[in-house]
Formats: structure tokens, sequence, C-alpha cells
């Protein structure tokens, strides 16, 4: 059964030892539990910087996935130890980022739940950035009461 949720996302980005930037926001989405997956879906805003884009994640037990589509397009695949590349496109055009998942905590269940996923990016194999992004997930009368 999909419920009306109140997604919590927050990304802490370090891009060296003198450079760090967090992102923080709150969201009204979607959220589908079964089977131990958990789907969640959401419209991003121009505080992302993804304004016109529509984000799924499909947490599992063992991987994340995360799907872009609109003004950006993409998927980025998180399975822990594991290193992924993924064809990027933006309004400026394609490119191959890659990502090496470090650990992955998913938390989900019927009511929500969340997950939190350390990465680095790389591009074309010079890393770009340390991630540690967690989502949250609350249905809207737990997030209101």
């Amino acid at each position: 059964m999909l419920k009306d949720v109140w997604i919590s996302i927050s990304n802490h980005q370090s891009h060296g030892p003198a450079e760090e930037d967090t992102l923080v926001f709150d969201t009204a989405g979607s959220y589908f539990f079964s089977d131990g997956i958990g789907v969640l879906s959401y419209q991003e805003s121009e505080l992302t910087g993804l304004e016109g884009t529509r984000t799924s994640v499909m947490v599992m037990p063992d991987q994340v996935v995360v799907d872009r589509d609109g003004m950006l397009t993409g998927r980025m695949v998180f399975r822990e130890g594991a290193r992924d590349s993924y064809p990027y496109q933006t309004p400026y055009g394609q490119m191959m980022l890659g990502i090496d998942t470090r650990s992955i905590r998913p938390n989900f269940n019927e009511n929500g739940g969340d997950v939190e996923i350390d990465y680095i990016t790389d591009l074309a194999h010079t890393v770009v950035a340390r991630n540690k992004f967690r989502i949250s997930v609350k249905e809207m009368e737990k997030a209101n009461g």
C-alpha cells in the first residue's frame, strides 16, 4: 500500500581536508514496503539543484538503487564494498561517474525507516568527493505528531 510520507535527506560531502558541504532538506513523498524492500519517491527542488527531476530510491538489504528522471537522468547502484560506474545525463551532456560504496546501513519496515550510505564518487577514476548520505522516511501522521 502506497503511503504519503515525510522524507528527510542529508548529504555531507568532502572534497578534501578544507572543503566540505552539507545539504539538508525535507520533502513530502510516497513510500511502499513489500518483501523486505522499501521504495520511496519524491520530487527534487531548487534547493538540490535538480528541480524538475523525480527521484526514486529502492532500499534492499544488500543494496540501494537511486533512479533520477527528468531534467537530470541517471541510475546509481550502491553495493557495500563494490565499485559501479554509470552514465549521468545532465543538461550539459553525459558523463561517466563512478561510485565506490564503503558501507550501507538500511533499516526499513512497513512504517518507514532510514538508510545511511558512505561512498566515494570519481570521474575518470579521479576522486571527486567522499559522501555520507542519509535518508529518513516517516509516515505523515507520525512526522507531524
